[in-house]
């Protein structure tokens, strides 16, 4: 059926697939997430900071 190069480019085809998978979904659930609540975080900051400044003049 297989031979055994087939075989191994089979295995390494799923490693490969399976790590991009796994890649993808802890980059959408933790990595994209923190880099946008991180991101908030910092706009707020400077948004209260300008204020604050603006009301001290």
């Amino acid at each position: 059926m297989f031979e055994f190069d087939q075989y191994l480019g089979f295995l390494a085809f799923l490693t490969i697939l399976t790590i991009g998978f796994w890649l993808m979904i802890f980059l959408l659930t933790f990595v994209v997430p923190y880099w946008l609540i991180g991101n908030l975080r910092e706009m707020f900051k400077e948004r209260k900071e300008a204020k604050r400044a603006q009301l001290k003049e």
